[in-house]
């Protein structure tokens, strides 16, 4: 493995074990075994470096997320299936709870960053068409894509802060399902 992968690796254990915020330059070159001048040569930046680990630790769990999905949901009622397909998605997030803490700084520091922002702002297209496809089996490049993955990612952000500020309290599959009903319901 040469220094840029071993660089990714550090730091995206860096960004599991102590997040985006207070993650050093050091801390990633003593996880990863190489040199502070690495990180310079290969990515610029501790910020860059960080960013492509974060967008990688996604992808992963994105690949995760579409094994865990690809048991078919129940037949029947779409809002069944909205429950069960969340369900499952909730379960994920308890394996990665520092991944998603980490993704929260990013966000943050993006404001302050350019180069931060433009990269994790191409990661959300490309993850809107990507969760459009693994949640509801739409194509990517098909046109309603976008916008669903859209709506996906909004329900994924706002649930993920939910589920780890209050994870007891943080709603469940089928109270997001029970929520979207009422919601639909409810529009004239």
């Amino acid at each position: 493995m040469g220094h840029r992968e071993a660089l990714l690796d550090g730091a995206k254990q860096c960004l599991r074990e102590q997040g985006y915020a207070r993650t050093t330059a050091r801390d990633i070159v003593a996880a990863s075994g190489t040199n502070l001048g690495s990180i310079g040569y290969h990515f610029g930046s501790k910020e860059a470096l960080l960013t492509e680990a974060m967008i990688e630790v996604f992808e992963d769990w994105g690949d995760e997320l579409g094994r865990v999905l690809a048991e078919a949901p129940p037949e029947g009622d779409p809002f069944e299936r909205f429950a069960a397909t969340w369900t499952r998605v909730i379960e994920t997030l308890s394996l990665h709870r520092g991944v998603w803490a980490a993704s929260v700084e990013a966000f943050i520091q993006s404001q302050h960053l350019p180069e931060v922002r433009e990269r994790l702002a191409d990661a959300l297209e490309l993850g809107r068409t990507g969760l459009a496809s693994v949640l509801q089996g739409i194509p990517e490049d098909a046109p309603e894509a976008r916008s669903v993955g859209s709506v996906h990612i909004a329900l994924l952000d706002g649930l993920m802060i939910q589920w780890m500020v209050d994870p007891e309290r943080a709603p469940t599959g089928e109270d997001l399902a029970d929520g979207l009903r009422t919601i639909l319901t409810g529009l004239r």
